[in-house]
C-alpha cells in the first residue's frame, strides 16, 4: 500500500466521524457524563419490581391453596353422593374433580416457581452489581495509577496515593 493511499484512507476515516470501534472508554453522553444511560440495551433491574412480581405470585399461590382446594373437596363429596345414589353424573363430576386437582396443582407449581425465581433473580442481580462495582472501581484505581496527567512526571499520583498529611503519616516536627 502506498503512502498516498494510506493518507487518503486516514483522512476518510477521520472525516467520516463514525464510531465503529472505541477502546478503553464509553463514548461521552450529551450531558457530559461518561457512563451510558441510554435505553437501547442497558440492563436495568429494579429490585422493587422483582419483589412485587414475586409477592403477587406468592399471594396467588396461598389463595389457590386456601380457596381452590375447597371446591375440590366439595365436588368430591357431591360426586360420591351422586354415585352412591345411582346417578351417572357422579362419575362425570368425579372426572371433573380430578381434572380440577391436576390443573390446580400445575397452577400452584407455576406460582411457586415464579415466586422462587424472582427471589433468586433479585439476589443474583444484587451479587452481580457488587461484583461489577468491585471490578470497575479496581479498574478505575489502576487506570488512575497509570494516568500521567494526574501528577507531574516523576512524582506520585495524588489521586491514588493521596497526601501524606491525609493519611496521618506526618511526623512530629514537620
Amino acid at each position: 500500500m502506498a503512502w498516498d493511499e494510506w493518507n487518503q484512507l486516514k483522512a476518510e476515516a477521520a472525516g467520516a466521524s463514525s464510531t465503529r470501534m472505541q477502546l478503553n472508554r464509553v463514548p461521552d453522553e450529551p450531558d457530559g457524563k461518561t457512563l451510558s444511560t441510554n435505553s437501547q440495551g442497558d440492563l436495568k433491574v429494579v429490585n422493587e419490581h422483582l419483589s412485587k412480581i414475586g409477592d403477587h405470585a406468592f399471594g396467588l399461590y396461598n389463595r389457590l391453596w386456601r380457596e381452590g382446594r375447597v371446591a375440590e373437596t366439595t365436588t368430591d363429596s357431591a360426586a360420591s353422593d351422586l354415585s352412591t345414589q345411582g346417578f351417572e353424573l357422579g362419575g362425570a363430576l368425579s372426572h371433573v374433580s380430578l381434572r380440577w386437582a391436576s390443573a390446580l396443582a400445575d397452577l400452584m407449581d407455576a406460582c411457586a416457581h415464579i415466586s422462587n425465581h424472582m427471589d433468586y433473580t433479585k439476589n443474583a442481580h444484587a451479587g452481580d452489581e457488587i461484583f461489577i462495582e468491585r471490578r470497575m472501581s479496581s479498574i478505575a484505581m489502576l487506570d488512575a495509577g497509570f494516568d500521567e496527567r494526574a501528577s507531574e512526571p516523576g512524582k506520585p499520583n495524588d489521586l491514588v496515593y493521596g497526601d501524606k498529611e491525609d493519611k496521618g503519616d506526618k511526623k512530629d516536627g514537620e
